[in-house]
C-alpha cells in the first residue's frame, strides 16, 4: 500500500547548518545516541519516500506520486526473498523544498512511522539532511538526483579518508560526468571558450566550485566565477555586468528553477542573452514548464539531463521501458514528461533490487550490506556500488540536451551530446542560442 501525507511548511530558516539540524533534531525527536537496531513487524517492510512536492523545487517532485503508484502495482503481491514473501509499504513525505523540513520528516518517519528503509530524491536540499538523520538513527537510506560529491563531501567526508557513513548510500552523476559532457557538448558550437559560472551559496554550488571549475580549466576553458549568491535573490545586475565585461560566450549555472527564470529575464534586458552562444543550465532548465513560462527566452537553452524518454533502458520496479514511462505519465497526468520521472523510477528500481538481494530484509544491517554490493539495471542505466569512485556512492551518466520551441509554442527536448552516456542515441543536432 502507499500512504500519502501532507505536511505544513516549517518556519525555521532554510539556511540552518547541517550541524544545527542534527543537534536540534536529536533533541526534539529524542534520537538515541546509538543506532536503532530493530526488525520489521511480521513480513512487512515499511519504506519512507521523501521528496520536494511543494515550494521552489516542486517541479522535481511533481511526478513522484505517480511513479510510486506504478511501483505499488508491480509489487502488490510482495517481493520474494529466500523463500519468504515480503510486503512493501510506502509512506510519502513532502519536504516543502526546505532542508530543515526534510530532516524533520525523516525523523518523523524513523520515530513515529517506524520505517525500515528511507528513500529520498532531488537536490542536496533534500537528500543531505535526510541522509544525516538516517545516519544518526542507524536507518538504511538510499538517494539520487544530487551530484554525488555534494552528497559525500558536502556531508563531511574527506578525500582519501575512510567513509564516515555506514547507513547512507547514493547514486547519481558527479562533476566528472559534467566535465565529459560539457567538453563534448560545448565543442559543437564555435565560441571563445570563455565560461561564466553563476553558482549559489549551497551544497551544489560548493561542489561545482570545488571540483568542476578546476576541471573545466584543465580542459581548456577560461572560467570566470561571478561569486556565490543566495537562493531566492531578486537582483542579478552585478553578475550580468561582470559576465558582459568578461565577454562570456558560454554561460553555466546550477540554480533553483525560479531563480534561473529571474536571472535570464534580466540577462535579456541587459544584453547578456544576446551575447552568449551556449546557455548551459543544471538543476534548472530540466522541465518543459520552465521553458513555456519563459516563452521565446527558453528557445535554444542547453542543459544536461540524467534521464530522457529515449533512454534505451527499462525500469524493473514499474515494469515499463523509458518510452512507456514518459507516455503513460503524460496520458495519466495530462502533463509533459520530465527527467525526474525516470530518475525517481530508478530510485525504486535500486530499492526493490536491494530488498530482493538482501539476506534478511527484516535486518537493517543486512539491507545496508545489500546496498554496498548492489549491481542492478535501472531506468537511468546500470548502477554498481562496488565500482566507486568513493564508498557509499556510484555515478550515473548524463546526456546533453537542447530545448527547441515548435510552431505550436510547445517545447521539445532533443539529445544533442552523448559522450558521457554513449548507449543513449542522439535525437537532434545542437545549435547556438540565439535570441530572436
Amino acid at each position: 500500500m502507499t500512504i500519502e501525507t501532507k505536511t505544513s511548511p516549517d518556519t525555521t530558516a532554510s539556511g540552518t547548518s547541517r550541524r544545527d539540524i542534527l543537534r536540534g533534531g536529536a533533541a526534539a525527536a529524542g534520537l538515541a545516541a546509538f543506532p536503532m537496531i530493530g526488525r520489521t513487524q511480521g513480513n512487512t517492510l515499511r519504506i519512507g519516500v521523501i521528496s520536494p512536492r511543494s515550494g521552489p523545487l516542486a517541479l522535481f517532485g511533481e511526478g513522484d506520486g505517480w511513479v510510486m503508484d506504478q511501483v505499488r502495482k508491480q509489487v502488490a503481491n510482495g517481493v520474494e526473498v529466500g523463500g519468504k514473501r515480503w510486503n512493501l509499504e510506502f509512506i510519502a513525505k513532502d519536504t516543502t523544498s526546505n532542508p530543515v523540513r526534510a530532516a524533520a520528516v525523516a525523523r518523523e518517519l524513523i520515530n513515529a512511522d517506524k520505517v525500515d528503509f528511507v528513500l529520498s530524491t532531488s537536490t542536496p536540499e533534500t537528500v543531505n539532511p535526510v541522509a544525516d538523520a538516517c545516519e544518526a538513527a542507524g536507518v538504511p537510506s538510499l538517494s539520487t538526483t544530487s551530484p554525488w560529491e555534494a552528497f559525500y563531501f558536502g556531508r563531511g567526508a574527506k578525500p582519501g579518508e575512510p567513509s564516515p557513513f555506514k547507513w547512507t548510500y547514493h547514486f547519481c552523476f558527479g562533476t566528472g560526468n559534467f566535465v565529459k559532457l560539457y567538453a563534448d557538448q560545448w565543442s559543437k558550437v564555435a565560441t571563445n571558450k570563455k565560461v561564466g559560472m553563476l553558482l549559489p551559496a549551497d551544497a551544489d554550488g560548493n561542489a561545482i566550485r570545488r571540483s568542476l571549475m578546476p576541471a573545466l580549466q584543465k580542459a581548456g576553458f577560461t572560467v570566470f566565477d561571478a561569486g556565490p549568491y543566495q537562493n531566492g535573490q531578486a537582483d542579478f545586475s552585478a553578475q550580468i555586468a561582470a559576465f558582459r565585461k568578461e565577454e562570456i560566450e558560454i554561460f553555466n549555472t546550477f540554480p533553483f528553477p525560479p531563480d534561473f527564470a529571474v536571472f535570464w529575464r534580466q540577462a535579456a534586458q541587459r544584453g547578456l542573452a544576446q551575447q552568449v552562444k551556449i546557455v548551459q543550465t543544471a538543476k534548472a532548465g530540466l522541465f518543459a514548464a520552465e521553458m513555456e513560462a519563459m516563452g521565446q527566452l527558453g528557445n535554444g537553452i542547453h542543459s544536461g539531463t540524467y534521464w530522457h524518454r529515449s533512454f534505451p533502458f527499462s525500469s524493473p520496479s514499474t515494469g515499463m521501458t523509458c518510452a512507456q514511462l514518459a507516455d503513460n505519465y503524460a496520458k495519466a497526468s495530462g502533463k509533459v514528461w520530465t527527467a525526474q520521472i525516470g530518475a525517481t523510477a530508478s530510485l525504486f528500481d535500486a530499492a526493490v533490487a536491494t530488498v530482493r538481494t538482501c539476506s534478511d530484509p527484516g535486518d537493517r544491517a543486512a539491507i545496508v550490506a545489500a546496498m554496498a554490493k548492489l549491481k542492478t539495471p535501472t531506468a537511468v542505466g546500470d548502477i554498481d556500488f562496488t565500482a566507486g569512485p568513493v564508498p557509499n556512492c556510484t555515478p550515473t551518466g548524463l546526456v546533453g540536451v537542447q530545448w527547441m520551441r515548435g510552431a505550436n509554442g510547445k517545447f521539445d527536448l532533443n539529445i544533442v551530446a552523448n559522450a558521457d552516456h554513449p548507449k543513449v542515441p542522439l535525437t537532434g543536432q545542437m545549435t547556438a542560442y540565439k535570441l530572436a
